[in-house]
């Protein structure tokens, strides 16, 4: 999602980032004030290409703040507790 990344990743790794619709908005749209709605934030992402591959990159990364591929923080949370039950 965020534009400003700072951990590193192979090329092509971060490719989605291009096209991204975060990267035509500020960073506080997507890492509101606690409290504040995230719901234009994850509206934007349901119309991004890159939804799917900015959620996967939250989860490899343990992204713990802001709205990430459509999921905020205790959305992302929950789904990767799923899937560590599903796998364990």
């Amino acid at each position: 999602m965020s534009m400003n990344s700072t951990v590193p990743a192979p090329d092509g790794a971060l490719s989605w980032q291009e096209s991204a619709l975060c990267a035509q908005v500020g960073p506080e749209f997507f890492f509101p004030a606690p409290g504040s709605s995230t719901r234009e934030a994850k509206e934007l992402c349901g119309a991004c290409e890159g939804r799917m591959a900015c959620l996967e990159y939250a989860l490899a990364n343990d992204e713990r703040f802001g709205v990430w591929g459509g999921l905020s923080e205790k959305e992302r949370g929950r789904l990767r507790r799923s899937r560590i039950q599903r796998h364990g």
